[in-house]
């Protein structure tokens, strides 16, 4: 538990092991010298109010929240308005003995691609999203906030696509997935919000042999972390953003809150996870 010299910070879901957070935390405290610790925590569904009411009488000063628990989180804090828009919390801090939380994902997807393809947002007509689950209501609430005139949510289930429209306003628009082909045509940003592509599930079936030259293509999953969209991309000589780059920018401003000091993001912590995902289990 944290003491006067150190304050400690812990990431909280069910399963938890998986998580690459205390590898991206525990570097920075690190680098930055700062006194502190940053753990994993187990905590099941039924469990979690509780665990989070006693968070500081824990030794905690905050965390982050992964699954299931990032929609409870919402209800059980004080949100800010990224959260209650994306209507889930993945980082929560103790301020005054008030819980609180926001939604990083946002930062992390919006910087991913500031890195990745400077300039992406300057007079962005179309995107395109595909896929409606929970982190593309992150990213649509980004490129929204960014300016986007048009935002596509491209989805085999357009009833759940229809929502991003109530919830984001009227330049999200809700298509199906036969759409696709399409408005990827005329798109300035394509980004794949869907497990498509991910490892041990199916590719997604996408051609951007038609897109435009200067497109930017982004990418949420970093396992693997060079998709078949991503391969695609390079080979058409792309602009693009991977997942492990969002991953690691939505981590900052929970260091930030917690520990007092705004971290950077590095050449060097990048191959950390790079060798972490990559090693032979």
């Amino acid at each position: 538990m944290s003491t006067d010299n150190i304050r400690a910070a812990c990431v909280m879901g069910w399963p938890v092991a998986h998580s690459r957070s205390p590898l991206i935390h525990g570097y920075w405290l690190k680098r930055h010298g700062v006194k502190g610790d940053y753990r994993r925590e187990a905590v099941t569904a039924g469990d979690f109010p509780a665990f989070l009411k006693s968070l500081g009488e824990r030794g905690y000063v905050g965390g982050n929240i992964t699954q299931p628990h990032k929609e409870m989180a919402l209800k059980l804090t004080e949100p800010d308005e990224r959260a209650r828009a994306i209507g889930a919390a993945n980082t929560i801090w103790i301020d005054n003995g008030k819980l609180r939380s926001t939604n990083t994902d946002v930062i992390g997807f919006l910087s991913s691609l500031d890195v990745g393809g400077p300039g992406w947002d300057k007079n962005l007509m179309d995107a395109v999203v595909l896929g409606a689950g929970g982190a593309a209501r992150a990213v649509v609430y980004g490129l929204v906030e960014r300016g986007a005139e048009r935002v596509h949510v491209v989805n085999r289930t357009i009833a759940r696509a229809e929502v991003f429209s109530e919830r984001f306003g009227p330049r999200v628009h809700p298509v199906g997935w036969d759409a696709m082909p399409r408005l990827i045509k005329d798109a300035g940003l394509i980004v794949n919000t869907t497990s498509l592509g991910m490892t041990g599930n199916p590719e997604l079936p996408i051609d951007l042999s038609g897109v435009r030259d200067d497109a930017v293509i982004g990418e949420i999953i970093y396992v693997p972390l060079k998709t078949k969209l991503l391969q695609a991309a390079e080979k058409r000589g792309l602009r693009h953003s991977d997942g492990l780059d969002m991953l690691l920018y939505q981590a900052v401003r929970g260091f930030e809150l917690w520990f007092g000091v705004k971290p950077t993001v590095t050449p060097e912590l990048r191959q950390i996870i790079v060798d972490e995902l990559t090693k032979k289990k």
